[in-house]
């Protein structure tokens, strides 16, 4: 393994962050420490002394991408325009006995419990944990790994429930006027297809005072949509015995929103068997939280559903999207499935299809099971269970083929009525003359409704003859779509933020 040049002081920074939005949210907290200790974060990474790589580890897929940015920066190691590597997220968190054969020119090493130790790590500190974590193996000049928030906390001296690190003091790689806020880490659901709790561990709630706190900064910094995350939301508050749970947190962060002049904010990555009435009345009733809510069902059949362990059946998915539809006016629901999940059978795959067809979701997506080693379902397909690929990958096709049906209709329905929506403006783009009707001389925004989250959503394209700038709320009138993604004009301009 090469030694860090310690000769020369690490003065600039490189960061990339792959993954979900709860992994954007640990890098923009790295960046954030790492330029208050006065590094240079460089845009360019042939212009940096030191590449940070946060990582996923989530999926095999996922695990193949970030293994290949890691490479490509120890590539630029190698010839000289990089002097330190540094890894972190789950990959390392999941994989840490193998990164270092995978690749040598590692310099250090974070877990997922470790990121304020970002600092150490970029400047070539020695670590009084490496020899412990890699039990006498050659380790990196620095690594940090603890093996779940247990140990993290005794390491730190910290007591009490809950999440415990800090969130703010960011430097935001989302646009001002967006922003994520984390409201819990870790899961306690342990799905037999999911690595989640093996990697981050168990839930952890943010206590309400830090949301109200974070929440407060972002505002401040010119955020007006906070999109709130976590691996399930809405067991929000159970570790800390907080009896309010989401819907005292939501409440409370509505009052903060309205203080602020009124807000958007966006509840993901909900969990369909802990969603209650109180929860569903909260959606429907607080000023600031929008008609919207990600839900990931993974199945409908109720023998797969059992397997995956998702703790819940049919009936009861199909009364909760019922009660959505009726008790939320205006609702969106986006929602993800798994297929060829193992054992999956053409049966149930059928009934799925029907039920996309049935229900007719504003947003969906589909993803291959991927087999993940130590899991259940991992297991199952190791033993005779597999579905084939090219059978998954002709199921999926099914899938989002039923969906897009009736995605369309849906927009072409808007676009002859000429249905009215804000839309929040996230920039200007070249894209104007791919877009049907535009205007001589007149500018093409992208933007999204109430009803489109950021990044995972499609988009509204506003063709106007006045210029808009980033997150400004303009009130607009569908008059056409692109495949899935809308076109607009606005009506009149709403509010400047």
């Amino acid at each position: 393994m090469s030694e860090d040049p310690t000769h020369t002081a690490i003065e600039s920074v490189a960061f990339v962050s792959l993954g979900c939005p709860k992994n954007l949210v640990d890098s923009e907290k790295m960046l954030g420490l790492l330029a208050e200790d006065g590094l240079i974060v460089a845009a360019d990474e042939s212009e940096a002394d030191a590449i940070v790589i946060n990582t996923c580890g989530f999926l095999e897929a996922a695990k193949e991408e970030s293994l290949e940015v890691i490479r490509e920066a120890a590539e630029r190691k190698d010839t000289g325009t990089c002097r330190r590597l540094i890894v972190a997220g789950c990959l390392v968190q999941r994989h840490r006995a193998k990164l270092l054969q995978w690749c040598p020119q590692i310099d250090a090493l974070l877990g997922v419990f470790d990121r304020d130790r970002i600092v150490n790590a970029v400047r070539g500190e020695s670590s009084a944990t490496a020899e412990s974590t890699f039990a006498g193996r050659d380790a990196p000049a620095y690594s940090s790994i603890a093996a779940n928030d247990t140990l993290a906390r005794r390491e730190r001296g910290i007591t009490g429930a809950g999440y415990h690190e800090a969130d703010t003091g960011r430097l935001r790689l989302t646009p001002r006027h967006t922003a994520y806020l984390r409201i819990g880490e870790g899961c306690n659901q342990h799905c037999t297809f999911c690595t989640i709790p093996s990697i981050r561990g168990k839930m952890r709630s943010k206590p309400v005072e830090h949301i109200l706190a974070e929440a407060t900064e972002l505002f401040s910094d010119g955020a007006f949509e906070l999109n709130l995350i976590g691996q399930d939301t809405t067991s929000y508050g159970d570790d800390l015995g907080y009896e309010p749970g989401l819907v005292g947190m939501l409440s409370a962060l509505d009052q903060l929103a309205g203080e602020f002049g009124g807000a958007w904010l966006r509840l993901m990555y909900a969990y369909p068997s802990c969603m209650t009435d109180a929860m569903i009345d909260a959606l429907a009733s607080l000023e600031n939280v929008l008609p919207y809510l990600d839900i990931p069902l993974q199945h409908i059949n109720d023998d797969v559903l059992n397997t995956m362990r998702r703790r819940t059946g049919r009936r009861q998915i199909e009364s909760l999207l019922d009660k959505l539809r009726d008790r939320v006016p205006g609702i969106a629901i986006r929602t993800t499935f798994i297929s060829g999940f193992p054992g999956e059978t053409d049966a149930q795959h059928d009934e799925l299809v029907r039920f996309i067809r049935d229900f007719d979701f504003e947003h969906l997506g589909v993803f291959a099971y991927s087999p993940e080693p130590g899991t259940p379902a991992g297991s199952m397909h190791a033993k005779g269970q597999a579905v084939d690929d090219a059978v998954i990958a002709r199921r999926i096709d099914e899938l989002m083929l039923a969906q897009q049906e009736r995605v369309f209709a849906r927009n072409q329905h808007w676009a002859e009525r000429q249905q009215e929506f804000d839309v929040l403006i996230d920039g200007e783009t070249e894209r104007g003359e791919g877009a049907e009707g535009r205007r001589d001389g007149g500018y093409v925004y992208l933007g999204r409704t109430k009803h489109q989250a950021p990044q995972i959503d499609p988009l509204t394209y506003v063709q106007s003859e006045n210029p808009y700038s980033p997150g400004e709320v303009v009130r607009c009138r569908v008059i056409g779509h692109e495949n899935y993604d809308l076109i607009a004009e606005p009506m009149k301009r709403l509010s400047v933020l």
